[in-house]
This record gives C-alpha cells, structure tokens and sequence, in this order.
C-alpha cells in the first residue's frame, strides 16, 4: 500500500510538473504568435527595407522608418554592456574570491537590494543626479544616450553580480588549488583560472543583461530626450525601440499601431538572433579549450 502510494505520489507530481512546462510553452508561443500575426502585415505594407533602414518615423506623415531608434537601441545596449559588465563581474570576483564573509554577505544583500528598486525610481534618479551633471559638463540638457547608458549599466549590475559570483563560485575547488599550488598568485588564479573555466555562466549574466537593457522602457524614457534622431554623440538625445512603443501605443491606431507591433518583433528577433549567437560563441571557445 505504501509502495503504491509512493508511486501515485510521483505520478502526480510529474504530471503537475509537466503541465507547469506546457504552460510556459505555450505562453511563450501564444506571444510570439500575437506578436508576429500583429507586426509582418505592417512589415508587408510599409516595406520591409523602409522600415528597418527608413530614417525618418512620422505616422502622420505614413513614414514608419525605425533605423534611428534601432541605432539608439544598439548604442544605449552597448554603453550599458560597457559600463555594467566589467563593474559587475569585478564585483562578482570580489564578493566571491577576496571579500570577507561578513563583507561578502554585506554586499549580496546590496546587490538584491538593488535588483529590487523599480525602474521608474532609477529614472528618476538619472533625471535628478545624472541629467544636470551631464547638462553641467556637455551641455544640451542633459537627457541623452550618455544618461541612458549609465543608467542602464547600474540596473544590469544585479544579473551579471549574482550569476557570474555564482558561477565562478561553482568552479571546482581542485583548479584553484592546482593553480595554487604551481606558484601561481591569487590574482593570477582569478582571472586566469576562475573566470576562464566559469566562462559558460558569465556569458549567460552578460546575455541576460543585455536582454534587459535593450527591453528597458520607463528608464530610458525619463533620461533619453526621446527625440527620433540617429544620436552622432554621447550627448545627444535618442528614443529606444521599447520607448517608441511605450510613447505612442496609447493613441495609436490602424497602420500605426501594427508598425508598432512590428517594432515588437523587430525586437523579438534581435534577442533571438543574439542568443542564438551567443551560444554558438561560447560553443565554439569550449571546443578550443
């Protein structure tokens, strides 16, 4: 009886696991289909050529050009890369290899005190801090893909801290020991033996943290300007693919808010193609190893 019992225990949970599964599959496939049925008859219509490389976006005006703010998108992800990556595996490497314990769990607790802080509250604080030191020094108000990039790196710096702190900390302990033991420092073993071996689950905290600075929406509204313009300096101002959305799928209608839509897929591809990327390269530098 008990065996049976056993048994019918595990049955259900694996069927309550798998239906857990299925669910996510299918809300996934459920919005990507919406998304997609939604945005390729626009694509169709205004031409797929002139919508990603047109240059000039004035629904009123039937122009559905989204070149300048894919060109925003890329800047205001790679500046947040830039800015957010090295801080945070730095951080990573010293919370886990060089911190004291009380130390270490001082700056863990920082570290999910910041993941927790909603994104309208680093808008706003990049809207009272960092907008007058920019206008201060560069001029031009302040709001730009400068303000949006620093803003972006310090709300990434969560996801690469506790992935990449967790990988590194996963590396077996007899590499450390090896590398210890042939004379080399403890420096020297970090970043030649450490961050090396924990390269999988580094890459993984860089891919989710582009993921979210490049889908990052009332942040970047608050500090970029918003102005539709290919930015040709850091102070410039710029609007983001996920801004565009945000701003004007309130009152859009018809064409307009399929292009929209369309922007959403756009989107959607670009952290396929990027993942898929990613993954080939990360692959490729196992296989060499």
């Amino acid at each position: 009886m008990k065996l049976n019992r056993k048994k019918i225990y595990e049955k259900i949970n694996e069927r309550l696991l798998l239906i857990c599964g299925l669910i996510s599959i299918i809300a996934v496939l459920s919005i990507t289909i919406f998304i997609f049925s939604k945005g390729i008859p626009a694509i169709k219509e205004i031409g797929l050529k002139e919508f990603i490389f047109g240059e000039e976006w004035q629904p009123t005006g039937g122009r559905f050009g989204l070149y300048p703010m894919i060109v925003g998108s890329l800047y205001v992800t790679l500046g947040a890369v830039m800015i957010g990556v090295p801080i945070g595996i730095l951080t990573a490497v010293f919370i886990s290899e060089l911190a004291p314990k009380r130390v270490a769990s001082f700056y863990r607790r920082l570290v999910e005190l910041l993941a927790g802080i909603p994104s309208v509250v680093y808008g706003f604080f990049g809207l009272a801090t960092i907008v007058p030191a920019i206008d201060l020094i560069f001029g031009g108000g302040g709001n730009s893909l400068l303000a949006a990039s620093i803003i972006l790196g310090i709300m990434i710096l969560p996801t690469v801290i506790s992935i990449s702190e967790t990988s590194i900390k996963s590396v077996p302990m007899e590499l450390r020991e090896g590398s210890l033991a042939l004379g080399a420092s403890d420096i020297y073993t970090i970043f030649k033996v450490l961050i090396p071996a924990a390269r999988s689950g580094i890459l993984a905290s860089i891919v989710l943290a582009i993921g979210r600075a490049i889908g990052e929406t009332m942040a970047v509204i608050l500090v970029a300007g918003n102005t539709p313009l290919i930015p040709k300096a850091l102070a410039e101002r710029i609007r983001t693919l996920t801004a565009n959305i945000a701003l004007e799928m309130g009152y859009a209608y018809g064409l307009h808010q399929n292009a929209l839509f369309a922007t959403g897929v756009i989107l959607f591809v670009f952290i396929i193609v990027l993942n898929i990327l990613l993954m080939k390269f990360n692959k490729k530098v196992g296989e060499n190893k």
